[in-house]
């Protein structure tokens, strides 16, 4: 299954910051491009790593 994270993306001094609000995961680059990219990578990380409990306890916060 597949699933769209949503991702905000704002200007922070001279770099990004991205943030998943969902997961309440965070990352940050010098351009839109790289603080995206980074954000995709921590996601894929966490979800790897993270356990059931742990997703899912991220995931009915928002509810």
């Amino acid at each position: 299954m597949t699933r769209v994270w949503t991702a905000i993306i704002e200007r922070e001094g001279d770099g990004y910051v991205a943030l998943c609000p969902e997961l309440d995961i965070a990352s940050q680059g010098s351009s839109v491009a790289e603080a995206r990219d980074n954000l995709k990578e921590a996601l894929g990380l966490f979800c790897e790593t993270a356990s059931g409990d742990e997703l899912e306890r991220r995931l009915h916060a928002e509810i």
